[in-house]
């Protein structure tokens, strides 16, 4: 799991090579493929099975893997080119390109309807969304769960100004809620799975009829313009695993188990969530890119962001294979 301290040396590390000549930069990437993951999906299927090696391998392509906890630092390094590849929500992209890193969408996937959740503890006091003002709610800034928190405040006119926002990543939410140091949790799969297992736990509003939203796969810019063929068949390859996957969820839920150790019951929960598809890899269509344009826009107006952005001017545009 990659760690803040291995960020910034990731970083470092895709600094000097944007420093390389343009020659010796292309040679580089078109012998490695260094992806970014989070815990669970496709890409535990992938890594488990070694499915993008595979077909990487008659190019003569190293293919490696660094973990994340959450998109924001993921998109950090890959627009930093110290990774090539990965997948988040869809927020992490806004903070992405409006801090100029160099990245692009190279497809999407729909969101479960219910794969994100606002938690809180049994016994707490807090009995609907208007319950949340005043109190400290926990999220991961930037991640898909600050514009979860922002749709869900909004329903019932509220702000974050309205409540005490804690940007906290999984690993310190986790024992922030448990200890009763937050009053509530902006979270999603596996770690809101893992969390609602608990009894003490209680499910105050899930994603479903709250926010409608898309996952994307990202890459580095320059890898992508200089490797569109191997971006397209990465792309292609987590389709085929993916397609595979939903065929048989009790075999996949033991897979992903295996690579990424959360418990099989857990990943089942995750992979039955409503409108969860593993296989669904597609193209960035007009009405995607107008759905991340509302919400760049939004988070602009809100001064989330610092600066108004277009979003198909990073939008890939695919090779035919």
């Amino acid at each position: 799991m990659i760690t803040r301290r291995q960020t910034l040396q990731l970083l470092a590390a895709g600094a000097a090579a944007l420093a390389l000549p343009t020659a010796g930069r292309a040679q580089d990437s078109a012998t490695q493929f260094r992806i970014g993951w989070q815990k669970g999906g496709v890409f535990a299927l992938a890594k488990n099975s070694g499915a993008i090696e595979k077909r990487l391998a008659p190019r003569g392509i190293t293919v490696t893997w660094a973990e994340f906890t959450s998109g924001p630092p993921l998109l950090e390094a890959l627009g930093a080119n110290a990774i090539d590849f990965g997948s988040t929500g869809d927020v992490p992209p806004l903070f992405a390109q409006a801090a100029g890193g160099d990245l692009v969408y190279v497809a999407a996937t729909p969101g479960s309807l219910d794969g994100s959740a606002i938690l809180v503890k049994q016994a707490s006091p807090i009995q609907s969304l208007a319950d949340l003002k005043g109190k400290k709610v926990a999220f991961k800034r930037g991640s898909s769960s600050h514009n979860f928190i922002v749709k869900a405040l909004r329903s019932v006119d509220l702000t974050l100004d309205d409540i005490t926002p804690l940007d906290l990543g999984p690993p310190d939410a986790a024992p922030a809620f448990a200890n009763n140091q937050i009053d509530a949790w902006v979270i999603w799969d596996p770690y809101y799975a893992i969390a609602a297992e608990d009894p003490d736990t209680r499910v105050l509003t899930t994603t479903e009829g709250v926010v409608d939203s898309y996952g994307f796969y990202q890459a580095n810019g320059a890898y992508a313009a200089e490797n569109p063929t191997i971006v397209a068949e990465v792309l292609d390859e987590l389709r085929l695993v993916g397609e595979a996957a939903q065929t048989d969820l009790d075999a996949t839920a033991e897979a992903i188990s295996a690579s990424n150790g959360v418990p099989v019951p857990i990943t089942r929960i995750t992979l039955g969530r409503k409108g969860a598809n593993l296989g669904a890899i597609i193209p960035l269509d007009d009405d995607i890119v107008a759905y991340q344009q509302a919400l760049a826009d939004e988070f602009y107006n809100l001064k989330i962001i610092p600066r108004s952005l277009t979003i198909r001017d990073i939008v890939w545009s695919p090779p035919a294979l």
